[in-house]
């Protein structure tokens, strides 16, 4: 029997169709094709749907309908067709089809419009993500076609604000739009108008909710006012050309001009500001334009110049007030002509002062003078308030010029490089200059911090800063050690050494210290002498009061500090055991509170450095002589003699020697530790400078006498009647008497010979150049009194009733040289 199979209906209904044992490979795929495209999500299939085959036909309205109704029918879904459409619409950027960019944009417009459900958010962040490729992109068309998507966005109004999204990227890109530099006029003001508009859409979409206040930031403040500031620059031409009042349609215009439409994005800006963010909005205008500001208060103060102190006074507060906006806004020219016209007008105030001084009697107008010198120091005072506050919030590499800046017009005694005019002043005006420069210095080095100290002290600042530390005025000198310490001091360790006194235990104090570098290393090779030789004589002035004393051992503690190697180590205790020597010498006379006072200093700062290097046995010697002080001599310690009545000594040389730090105890006990101590049997020496021929004791009034008695025309008769001696059998039996002589000869070679094998390189190089120049000197003076130019036979100018006259010499009358005569 056979075997019947049942035929499927399917098949009965084509009993002609022949089917191949085998189909194509393209009838296949479209099979496959189709099978996936209909098992792709609906939401796919119509976003798909919306793009015709040729992007000039545009968005197919039908499909658009479709796909507008299903996203409002299932709001759940919009976060994947605005996902989707993301990723189409970055694909057709990357691959510049610029024609599928603007239909994805359109869709995205149209859904953004009809969509308000609580699910439009994530369909925003996947909008916000698409406008921000469109700016991103380098065509100023899809720059712009981003910013109008953003625009409408903004001007709708959601339900509940996100508080989750940010408009940093926005604003940042906006701002960079203002600023266009597109070679193409009219591309460059479309974008720059896109740029004013975007910025207008984050205002206007942001401002609106009092818990969203980013907008109102500092950072996004100092993008958005300067690029509204930029556009409206030009705003004054703009107005002069379109004469009278805008109409309506002028107004429409506005749109058109970046100028005009910039100034209604910043009223709009203004108007929607609160009180308390109105500050972050006005102050990027005032840190823009604060240069034209502070140029016409500097001219109001020119010209009323000669106007009462008073009035003065309140234009420098006012000028105060602006600097503090502009300080870290200004650049070039801007600062120095503060700086320079700031000064010129101190040196007024001070010329004023010296003058009302000079001029008035003591007699009915003393109270007069006195309310016009306080009135002057109101003036001062300003000046150098405002000098400090322009120049500490100034960048470092600023701040260094203006203290160079300002040391060059400092006037320092035996030098013409001060660039200040001071004929006017007089002594007391000079003196007066002197030290308000330096207040000025001070508060522009007040915080200075430097990674190395050649960076703070350089050459060409340092010589013309340490020659005021010398002059007779004690006040001059507490200034230049302050500004030293601003500028030495990297640590903030300064307020913990204030004061001068015997500390128990340095690590109480908790100093900050780092590893000294090689910058530093070589700074105190060249320098270094030249410092201790400013602290050692600083020491020896005899008109210190406390405070100098204090500053100088602030001074050796810093360096201590900062600087401080074990070579440095070893030169600073030798100046402390010179400056103690000086002290018991007494070879420049000093009354005994100075002479006690160096003592005190000397104790002070060795039981610092004792501590800082914490060697035991010599924390060991400086403590057991500080307590035989306290017993037996506490006028030697800072705590007695800087104390208002304190009994001083008759004299110091009855003391005992135990009283005293020794050298050789010092040395043993920092041998014994590994530290170099061959040098410290060297006697410190301070090296010799053109200052000191100059007289370190002068003030820069004094100079000239110096320079009047070395004239030709001095008289000596008086030096030599007042240096004769009588001559006795006794002199002449010790002037014959060479004995002693041969002794002080073998004792002086053994002291150059000791101190070239033990002293340093620096120190044996500065005074041998110090007594070349002072040779160099001295002949160059000898060569100028006896050495004329020889007789011209056009012959030489003389001066007679105004007229000049040549005074012809005949040729046989003038002299040869032998070897030019033949």
């Amino acid at each position: 029997m056979k075997d019947y199979v049942q035929v499927p209906a399917a098949e009965l209904e084509k009993p002609y169709e022949l089917t191949s044992a085998r189909e194509s490979p393209t009838f296949l795929c479209l099979r496959v094709c189709c099978c996936c495209s209909a098992l792709r999500p609906r939401y796919k299939r119509l976003v798909d749907n919306i793009f015709p085959e040729d992007p000039k036909d545009g968005l197919v309205k039908a499909d658009m309908e479709k796909l507008t109704f299903y996203a409002v029918s299932a709001p759940e879904k919009l976060d994947r067709i605005g996902s989707y459409l993301a990723e189409r619409l970055s694909r057709d950027v990357v691959r510049h089809r610029s024609g599928y960019v603007l239909i994805a944009m359109e869709a995205l417009d149209q859904l953004l419009m009809a969509c308000h459900s609580q699910s439009i958010k994530p369909f925003v962040e996947s909008f916000l993500h698409m406008v921000a490729k469109l700016l991103e992109s380098g065509e100023p068309k899809l720059q712009v076609l981003g910013t109008n998507s953003f625009v409408k966005f903004a001007n709708i109004e959601e339900d509940t604000p996100s508080y989750h999204r940010r408009y940093d990227f926005f604003v940042s890109r906006f701002s960079a739009m203002c600023h266009s530099c597109d070679s193409d006029p009219e591309t460059r003001t479309e974008i720059r108008i896109a740029g004013i508009r975007g910025i207008q859409g984050v205002v206007r979409k942001t401002v609106n909710d009092e818990l969203r206040a980013t907008i109102w930031e500092p950072q996004h403040m100092d993008k958005i006012v300067p690029s509204l500031l930029f556009n409206m620059q030009k705003i004054e031409e703009v107005d002069s050309r379109i004469g009278p009042p805008p109409s309506p349609s002028a107004a429409d215009k506005a749109e058109e001009n970046p100028a005009m439409l910039a100034e209604n994005c910043f009223r709009e800006l203004l108007g929607r500001a609160t009180f308390g963010n109105m500050n972050n909005a006005v102050r990027p205008v005032f840190a823009q334009y604060s240069h034209h500001v502070i140029q016409e208060i500097l001219g109001h103060l020119d010209a009323r110049k000669k106007d009462s102190p008073r009035v003065r006074a309140g234009i420098i507060q006012v000028l105060l007030e602006a600097v503090a906006i502009a300080a870290k806004g200004s650049i070039g020219p801007t600062v120095l002509e503060v700086f320079n016209t700031l000064l010129k007008h101190l040196r007024l105030s001070v010329e004023f002062e010296a003058r009302d001084l000079q001029g008035e009697s003591i007699s009915s107008a003393n109270l007069n003078t006195s309310s016009k010198d306080s009135d002057e120091k109101i003036v001062q005072n300003a000046i150098i308030q405002t000098i400090g506050f322009f120049g500490s919030n100034l960048p470092d590499y600023q701040r260094s010029e203006i203290m160079m800046f300002i040391m060059g017009k400092v006037p320092v005694f035996g030098t013409s490089t001060h660039t200040l005019d001071i004929s006017q002043l007089g002594d007391l005006g000079t003196r007066r200059i002197q030290i308000m420069l330096l207040r000025s210095l001070l508060m522009v080095t007040s915080g200075y911090k430097a990674k190395t100290i050649v960076t703070a002290l350089p050459g060409s600042f340092l010589d013309p800063l340490l020659s005021p530390s010398l002059m007779e005025d004690y006040e001059l000198r507490q200034l230049v050690l302050e500004v030293m310490h601003n500028l030495m001091d990297r640590h903030d360790n300064r307020a913990k050494l204030r004061g001068i006194r015997i500390i128990p235990d340095v690590a109480d104090l908790k100093i900050k210290r780092e590893k000294i570098c090689r910058q530093d290393t070589s700074f105190m090779k060249k320098n270094g002498q030249q410092l201790y030789r400013h602290i050692y004589l600083g020491c020896k002035e005899e008109d210190n009061v406390q405070k100098n004393y204090e500053l100088l051992y602030t001074s050796l503690a810093l360096i201590t500090i900062e600087l401080a190697n074990e070579e440095v180590v070893i030169d600073l205790i030798r100046l402390a055991i010179a400056l103690q020597d000086s002290a018991i010498i007494n070879e420049d006379n000093l009354s005994m509170f100075h002479r006690c006072g160096i003592m005190a200093l000397v104790a002070a700062y060795l039981n610092f450095v004792s501590q800082m290097i914490a060697v035991p046995a010599f924390c060991q010697h400086v403590s057991k002589v500080i307590e035989i002080r306290t017993m037996e001599a506490p006028y030697f310690l800072p705590e007695h003699i800087f104390r208002d009545k304190c009994m001083l000594p008759k004299s110091l040389e009855k003391h005992d020697k135990n009283l005293y730090f020794l050298t050789n105890k010092i040395a043993e006990s920092l041998g014994g530790s590994g530290y170099s101590v061959e040098r410290l049997s060297v006697p410190y020496v301070p090296q010799v400078t053109d200052e000191d021929r100059l007289s370190r004791r002068k003030s820069i009034v004094d100079t000239v006498s110096i320079q009047v008695d070395i004239l030709p025309n001095s008289n000596p008769s008086d030096d030599v009647v007042s240096n004769t001696e009588e001559i006795t059998f006794e002199a002449l039996k010790k002037a014959v008497d060479t004995s002693g002589m041969e002794e002080q000869e073998k004792e002086k070679r053994r002291l150059v010979i000791e101190r070239f094998q033990k002293a340093p390189f620096e120190e044996i190089a500065a005074q041998c150049e110090s007594k070349a120049n002072f040779l160099h000197d001295r002949l160059a003076q000898i060569l100028e009194l006896t050495i004329r130019p020889p007789p011209s036979p056009s012959g030489t100018l003389t001066i007679t009733s105004g007229h000049a006259q040549y005074q012809s010499v005949p040729v046989y009358e003038m002299k040869f040289p032998d070897l030019c005569v033949y």
